[in-house]
């Protein structure tokens, strides 16, 4: 017997088994326990269909050259705190409970290799659903912390236990033993506050107090983006934040000099701004006697000054007056791009 091929049954069969999954799905049988797994062929499409998003967005959104190897010690200090949980590293096991999650975070050591520079980019930047990797925190605010952690993680494959550990601080890396809440800031800060010499590492010695608590409340409260910084707080108090602003603040590192940069335009907005560009002195707000949550920059590091005054210039923020820092963005577009370095190099001198 024959069974004639119509629309009409073709369109009974497609709805009897709509309904019929719509059934299952709806009774719960479905077992969506992550301690179940996946059948082989569900991995395999899923995976698929990952890779080949990732690959096509990634091309489509995001330039070949995004890595950064001039911060790897930040990177490697937020991998520690935030990723090596899930992930592992060089030397350090991930934890046995992440690793039970369905998909369990792979191996970095040996998944790096399968990715370009940009699908790492586009993968830290936004995340994966159904995965448990989540976007990046301060994603627009600070595409250079995505920039350096994609550096970081192209090296993991070739880091030894000893690399990794000198780079997070760890294994003597900091020389002696301390509290947790400083010895997680001195990853990256240092014991004597001034950066480990990182060229995107600002030296926390000897500035004001004031700026400091003032910076880590406003990281704890995500009211200033970075999402090291936000992880690196995350869980300390109040009693804790401030501490650690007293004692970052105690170290001798910042230390105004009576030099005059060699540079005089730099010299000349620093003391005086550019009235014609409406830009105020920079003076005007960063001494010790302006205000008080405005940082001291003399002596600040050359590199972390023009990276962030860099960064602010391509921001899109604008004034908010319960927001300081989004007043920087607006200074800093009215900076002379020519200028930015020698700024910056001038301030590091004074």
């Amino acid at each position: 017997m024959t069974i004639r091929l119509t629309w009409p049954r073709v369109l009974l069969v497609a709805g009897a088994g709509a309904v019929l999954l719509f059934l299952y799905l709806w009774s719960g049988a479905f077992n969506v326990a992550a301690s179940s797994g996946h059948w082989k062929i569900t991995e395999i499409v899923l995976h698929w269909v990952m890779r080949n998003s990732v690959k096509t967005r990634a091309w489509i959104s995001e330039p070949e050259q995004v890595a950064d190897g001039g911060g790897l010690v930040s990177a490697a200090g937020h991998f520690a705190n935030a990723c090596a949980v899930c992930h592992g590293a060089p030397g350090v096991k991930p934890s046995p409970v992440m690793q039970a999650a369905m998909p369990p975070a792979p191996d970095l050591a040996v998944n790096a290799r399968q990715w370009r520079d940009r699908e790492l980019y586009w993968i830290l930047d936004h995340g994966v659903k159904y995965s448990g990797m989540p976007a990046w925190g301060s994603r627009e605010e600070r595409p250079d912390e995505i920039r350096r952690m994609v550096a970081f993680v192209r090296r993991l494959p070739i880091l030894s236990p000893a690399e990794y550990a000198a780079l997070t601080g760890g294994a003597g890396g900091l020389g002696v033993e301390a509290d947790a809440a400083f010895t997680g800031c001195a990853r990256c800060h240092g014991m004597d506050g001034r950066g480990r010499g990182q060229p995107d590492i600002p030296v926390l010695g000897g500035q004001k107090p004031e700026y400091l608590m003032a910076a880590l409340t406003a990281y704890a409260a995500n009211r200033r983006s970075s999402a090291v910084m936000q992880t690196a707080v995350t869980g300390l108090t109040p009693t804790q934040l401030r501490a650690l602003a007293i004692r970052f603040a105690a170290m001798p590192g910042l230390a105004a000099r009576p030099t005059v940069s060699p540079d005089a335009k730099a010299e000349a907005i620093i003391r005086a701004g550019l009235p014609a560009e409406q830009l105020p002195a920079c003076n005007s707000c960063h001494t010790p006697g302006a205000r008080r949550a405005a940082p001291l920059l003399d002596g600040q590091r050359a590199t972390y000054l023009a990276g962030r005054l860099e960064g602010w210039r391509a921001s899109d923020e604008t004034i908010d007056a319960r927001r300081p820092q989004a007043v920087m963005p607006v200074i800093a577009r009215r900076i002379p791009q020519e200028m930015i370095g020698p700024l910056a190099r001038a301030y590091a001198a004074r």
